[in-house]
């Protein structure tokens, strides 16, 4: 399938560092009617109550109907599949089926909606930049010009915001570089897993999935996208979604003041 933009061959390099498109023509919306989209994206927001439990009802609901293609997970790294699994698979085969980090996504936050794809015999596959691929993705120029100006600017603010202020300016760039890098694998692990006729879900940060600045920048045009926020009581998106699902307040306290005795200043930790 042709997608706006080639997905480019980003060497391997063992340095590690931790984290977490432009439309040329009009992107397709897939409508709230009987027609499912080829595409599902859930934003979520990863410390949030209650939102994996509307994960896992989709996931049932699209499973029942006969329309689950797959589940495209931000969680595990591209090239990770649960595909040879039996549907009866328990958590550790999945887990290292998935190469799953539990320090980086707590394993029981996630586990509901993993295992009713498994147990519907439908693929789970890991669609984040491997993070062995973050260092050259941070050098790699040539992503800049993967989105727009606008759209880059959108996500140089969001990761100031989402690291409160903490990270060094000239850090921002090499980020936003690992967040374009990071969108386009997941839309290259979309675009495998699209069945016609059927949902390919992707479980993410509401960041990669707002439709204007995410994921969607880097899928093939003839695929449709619908993009769902789930937004904790008392939060309030500015991003762009087709829709959002309201899920109980999230956990209290300053998350800045958190990640201050986190993430010195300089530090690059973040997820997202």
């Amino acid at each position: 399938m042709k997608s706006r933009h080639a997905l480019p061959r980003l060497s391997l390099t063992v340095l590690a560092v931790l984290l977490a498109g432009c439309a040329a023509r009009p992107l397709k919306t897939a409508s709230s009617g009987s027609v499912p989209p080829d595409v599902l994206m859930l934003g979520e927001r990863h410390d949030a109550p209650g939102q994996m439990a509307l994960v896992t009802e989709e996931l049932q609901r699209l499973s029942a109907q006969g329309r689950l293609a797959a589940l495209a997970v931000e969680m595990a790294p591209a090239g990770t599949t649960t595909a040879a699994l039996p549907r009866d698979a328990a958590a550790p085969a999945i887990r290292k089926a998935l190469s799953w980090n539990d320090k980086a996504w707590p394993w029981d936050r996630y586990a509901a909606p993993i295992t009713v794809a498994v147990a519907a015999g439908v693929p789970v596959v890991g669609a984040n930049l491997p993070q062995d691929q973050i260092r050259t993705a941070m050098e790699d120029v040539s992503l800049d010009a993967q989105v727009n100006d606008a759209t880059r600017a959108r996500l140089a603010t969001a990761i100031r915001e989402g690291h409160c202020g903490l990270m060094p300016e000239n850090r921002i760039s090499p980020m936003v570089r690992v967040q374009i890098a990071r969108d386009r694998s997941m839309a290259h692990t979309l675009a495998e897993s699209a069945v016609a006729g059927r949902t390919a879900v992707l479980l993410a940060g509401s960041g990669h999935t707002d439709r204007e600045q995410g994921v969607l920048q880097h899928l093939p045009t003839q695929l449709t996208v619908r993009s769902i926020a789930l937004v904790a009581e008392g939060d309030h998106p500015t991003g762009h979604f087709d829709a959002t699902w309201a899920t109980p307040v999230a956990r209290a306290g300053d998350p800045c003041a958190a990640l201050a005795l986190k993430m010195p200043v300089g530090a690059d930790k973040s997820r997202h």
